[in-house]
């Protein structure tokens, strides 16, 4: 079942503003009510979960770092600061390298494999007609499409319905976040941005 964030942006701030009057902390993410029971109770590793940190790289305000070596996403905020986000990346020999940018963007995408990916894979081709956005979706709740020169790369930064992938060396090539994270860095990714992968 497809869901929009216009609705769930209003019911997280509606379910914010009553925490901060309980003064109460910890609740799960209004996105775990579309997700399998299995994702809203697994934990990220400490070491993966967004945080701000110092950063010195020269990359101006705005820009997305993606350190596959790390495994760490870095939003650029200027003034030598960076919102880190834990991320999965591609297997060995399948990640894009360089630059791109923003070319679109999703809420809870469709997704289809790509042809060298059944190829890869071959019991995915019983995805070849596509998958429909929702919970079951491997592109979790939110899509940012990269591009080269106007061109789709078929690389994307995502979501996903396995967050225990977070920290690791896994996908075709795409590069991974939990459904929270590519919500918050969604609503701070505007069409264009630039996305640097080393």
């Amino acid at each position: 079942m497809k869901k929009d964030f216009s609705s769930s942006r209003r019911a997280l701030l509606l379910a914010s503003l009553g925490l901060l009057a309980t003064g109460a902390s910890g609740c799960r993410s209004i996105y775990s009510r579309y997700m399998p029971s299995d994702y809203s109770s697994y934990r990220v590793d400490r070491q993966y979960r967004r945080k701000s940190v110092a950063y010195d790289g020269y990359e101006p305000a705005g820009t997305i770092v993606v350190n596959t070596y790390e495994r760490y996403l870095y939003h650029v905020e200027g003034g030598g600061r960076a919102t880190r986000y834990g991320v999965a990346v591609g297997e060995e020999g399948l990640t894009l390298k360089g630059e791109a940018s923003v070319g679109r963007k999703a809420e809870w995408p469709s997704w289809t494999p790509t042809a060298s990916m059944i190829r890869r894979k071959p019991h995915l081709a019983q995805y070849a007609g596509g998958v429909e956005g929702g919970p079951n979706n491997p592109l979790g709740a939110a899509a940012l499409y990269l591009y080269r020169g106007g061109q789709d790369t078929l690389f994307r930064l995502h979501g996903t319905n396995e967050p225990w992938s977070i920290g690791r060396a896994v996908s075709s090539g795409c590069v991974r976040l939990t459904n929270d994270d590519i919500v918050h860095l969604y609503n701070r990714t505007p069409i264009g941005a630039r996305v640097v992968i080393i």
